[in-house]
């Protein structure tokens, strides 16, 4: 009961804060302060409750572990808990990068693969929030070799994701070496613009095995993953954003039991916010030119809401020769101007229909290889999700 009461109130420093305490001053008056810091009593209830502190914490630390391992390393240097999103439990586990670089210690192992085993037998979503240099490398011998050890991370998350768990991670830092293959495994993945970077080994190894210089953006940052290779599925301006979209990955997930009806979702719906007639003008009568797929998604789903995957994958650069010269023996062709375009050849992403669910492929021109695995990736999370 007290926690939900704490959770109604303002976080401190937020202008509801503000207005919270201005508003608080108003109803009440305000007490003077008796207190004299430099009396004696102070001094003696002081020390008197500094040694009740020190006591109470002696005993605590029997059941906390304090001491218990050689080395000091805060909560094991990983973060796991389990905790709501749009009303779904899933399982946390968020690496602690100002705990020796978010690296894993055998401590790290046993912690993460005990927040796999629970999510495994409860079927709760696993959240990877990733800022890890994967391994600690000083501690290889302990972390490695065992059936039970490092290793074990992947397969348990490639098994979930067979099983259907859902698995789905959040790059918010550097991804080194072991840390990067949580992103790279997961069903759907987001990346932080800036602050995430995926790659087996940072711009230092680079420059010492090829000798060349190549910033940690330009070798693993958010654009060459979400443009390029597609390890990446969702582009993150900043924190906040790339939480919210992990929230959204939540939404959609529709994990009813595979033998009930896919009709059971369906709730009250919104809605598309244009008029269903526009979409009698927006194909043109020549079948070879071509149209925005989405200017139909918007008029077909629920409050025309459309969260889109893999949005800046299989993009491809078109240019437009708007003007030529070409001279009849040499061939040579002169350009006066030139634009480019950039345009995706598939439209993939998650709606609603009437309330119900479903996964929605939009063809928006020539498939390309890019193109043809994206489709496949997301038809496989909708088999997988059973969204039609």
């Amino acid at each position: 009961m007290l926690s939900r009461l704490a959770a109604r109130r303002p976080r401190p420093g937020s202008t509801l804060a503000a207005a919270y305490r201005s508003s608080a001053a108003a109803s009440s008056t305000v007490l003077p302060d008796a207190l004299d810091r430099g009396s004696d009593a102070y001094a003696r209830n002081a020390a008197a409750v500094g040694g009740l502190l020190s006591d109470l914490r002696s005993r605590v630390s029997q059941l906390a572990g304090s001491d218990v391992y050689e080395e000091a390393l805060p909560s094991g240097g990983i973060i796991t808990g389990i905790g709501p999103v749009h009303g779904r439990l899933c399982m946390f586990v968020a690496n602690d990068p100002t705990t020796k670089g978010g690296t894993y210690y055998p401590i790290t192992v046993k912690k993460h693969l005990r927040a796999q085993e629970i999510a495994s037998e409860c079927k709760l979503p696993c959240i990877y929030l990733v800022d890890s240099g994967g391994a600690n490398l000083p501690k290889q011998a302990e972390v490695f070799p065992d059936r039970d050890n490092f290793g074990r991370i992947f397969y348990n998350q490639a098994k979930m994701s067979a099983d259907g768990i859902p698995q789905i991670a959040v790059v918010l830092g550097s991804c080194t070496a072991g840390g990067a293959y949580i992103p790279a495994m997961a069903d759907e993945s987001i990346i932080v613009k800036g602050n995430g970077t995926i790659f087996l080994a940072g711009p230092p190894l680079v420059k010492a095995a090829t000798g060349e210089e190549i910033s940690a953006e330009d070798l693993g940052g958010a654009s060459v993953h979400c443009k390029i290779s597609g390890v990446s599925d969702h582009f993150a301006q900043d924190e906040r954003h790339g939480l919210a979209l992990g929230r959204n990955i939540v939404k959609n997930l529709h994990l009813a039991a595979k033998e009930a009806s896919i009709h059971n979702s369906a709730c009250d719906y919104q809605e598309p916010l244009y008029d269903v007639q526009e979409l009698r003008s927006i194909a043109p009568a020549d079948t070879k030119q071509s149209f925005d797929i989405r200017s139909i998604i918007a008029r077909i789903v629920d409050g025309s809401e459309f969260d889109e995957f893999k949005k800046l994958y299989g993009t491809v650069r078109i240019s437009l020769m708007l003007d030529y010269l070409l001279h009849s023996v040499l061939c040579v062709v002169q350009l006066k101007s030139v634009s480019f375009a950039f345009t995706q050849t598939l439209v993939t992403g998650f709606a609603r229909i009437c309330g119900q669910p479903v996964g929605i492929i939009g063809n928006n021109g020539i498939l390309f290889t890019e193109s043809a695995l994206k489709g496949t990736h997301f038809i496989e999370l909708c088999a997988q999700r059973n969204i039609p």
